[in-house]
């Protein structure tokens, strides 16, 4: 029973709470502040009318009709001429006044009257300025509130299907129309990613399917003949394997990429010039079967990042510019640092590329052969795990077309200290589990 009694009290407390809406308390915040600083200045002009009227001369009526004025102070004192006058009788006999007592005691009592009446009919003209200014809040609440109205029910509307709609709010450049403008700039990124997505899911649908359906081919042709000779099932499953290490290759490159996107958590103090050197020793023997020149111009470029997603880096950048060349063709890296800036540049050799070409290398399976030579071993992922590395380091990318053909790759990291990402964490080793 206590129970049921508490979830019934939350349930009225959150009913309760989601009445008051945000015009609602606008009109409640408008009208209490007009409220407040009608009290105050009702107080103000109370103490000041009281010390302005607290000296004035007191009419006083004495029983034959006849009206007196005396300069009489309330506190005691008589006024400073000393001379207490009246207006005299009808008939121009001098009046005769009251005692001083009894005129302060009139004086008092049209002094309170007074004061009483004005604090009525200011109380009076507050409280229809009250209900006046709550009529006026709601209105003025509802029409500031218009566009957060538009921004709700356009964002309820807007799905996965429809995310090329904006809201598109008009009006004065002010805080709701920055809001506008930013939520139009999330769902231009969303719809760019979701696009993305679609394609790098059609795309990975298909680069899976091909080994694997010339896997099965390959096993099929294999099994179907009935007079298959040993060497021929051992051929065939050479093949299939060769096609396994293709999807091996594949998923390895997929997982990098998921890797990259992720983001960077740790970091470490890293050289960039030590790492390109250990990568381009460990691919000795495919430059040496590619025929190609290289140039190594490694000067030491300390930076601070993941060393595992770096070295990843670097080696798809070298691989890339390895696979993407021709015979006796050249490489270049360079590393160096400028004025906190720390640079990371790989050129290659090739045709000469389109320049729309070469702002689409960045996508995943995205891949220009033409009479660049294209190894088995492409899938299309390497710029791209390059760029999603380089965004969890909060580095820069550029791909620029060389005039005499080839590609050159630059990735710049700001090494200055307000620029380094506070989430990540320095330790001196890896995170257990990396």
């Amino acid at each position: 029973m206590t129970a049921d009694r508490s979830r019934l009290r939350t349930h009225l407390t959150r009913l309760r709470r989601e009445r008051w809406t945000v015009r609602a308390r606008l009109t409640l915040l408008y009208a209490g502040l007009l409220l407040l600083s009608g009290i105050v200045l009702l107080a103000i002009t109370y103490v000041l009318f009281n010390q302005a009227t607290a000296n004035e001369a007191v009419t006083v009526v004495l029983p034959d009709g006849t009206s007196v004025a005396a300069n009489v102070d309330p506190d005691g004192a008589e006024h400073p001429d000393g001379d207490t006058r009246s207006s005299g009788s009808a008939d121009g006999a001098p009046a005769t006044l009251p005692d001083p007592q009894r005129l302060r005691e009139i004086a008092t009592e049209q002094h309170d009257a007074r004061m009483r009446n004005l604090l009525v009919q200011s109380g009076t003209a507050l409280v229809i300025m009250a209900v006046v200014s709550i009529i006026l809040g709601w209105v003025i609440a509802g029409r500031a509130l218009r566009p957060l109205r538009v921004i709700t029910d356009t964002t309820r509307r807007i799905t996965a299907q429809n995310l090329h709609e904006r809201l598109a709010l008009s009006g004065p450049a002010d805080e709701l129309k920055a809001l506008g403008d930013t939520i139009d700039d999330l769902l231009a990124r969303l719809e760019h990613a979701f696009q993305a997505q679609r394609r790098f899911i059609a795309n990975a649908s298909h680069e899976l399917r091909t080994p694997l359906a010339r896997q099965r081919a390959i096993m099929q042709v294999a099994l179907d003949d009935p007079e298959a000779s040993i060497d021929l099932l051992r051929a065939a499953h050479e093949r299939a394997l060769v096609a396994g290490a293709d999807q091996e290759r594949l998923i390895e490159g997929l997982l990098a990429l998921a890797e990259g996107q992720a983001g960077a958590t740790y970091s470490e103090p890293l050289d960039l010039a030590t790492v390109a050197t250990h990568v381009l020793a460990s691919r000795r023997d495919d430059i040496e079967n590619a025929q190609l020149t290289v140039g190594a111009h490694l000067a030491p470029a300390a930076i601070r990042g993941d060393e595992r997603l770096i070295e990843r880096l670097v080696v798809n950048l070298i691989d890339n510019a390895i696979r993407y060349n021709h015979a006796g063709g050249a490489i270049d890296i360079w590393t160096r640092v400028e004025s906190e800036k720390t640079t990371l540049t790989a050129v290659n050799s090739g045709p000469i590329l389109p320049p729309e070409a070469v702002s689409q290398l960045t996508e995943p399976f995205r891949r220009f052969d033409g009479d660049r030579i294209h190894r088995g071993d492409g899938h299309g992922l390497g710029l791209s795990i390059v760029a999603a590395i380089a965004e969890a380091h909060h580095a820069s990318l550029f791909l620029r077309h060389e005039e005499r053909g080839g590609l050159r790759v630059i990735v710049e990291f700001d090494t200055s200290p307000e620029a380094r990402p506070q989430e990540w964490t320095a330790a001196a080793g890896h995170p257990a589990g990396r």
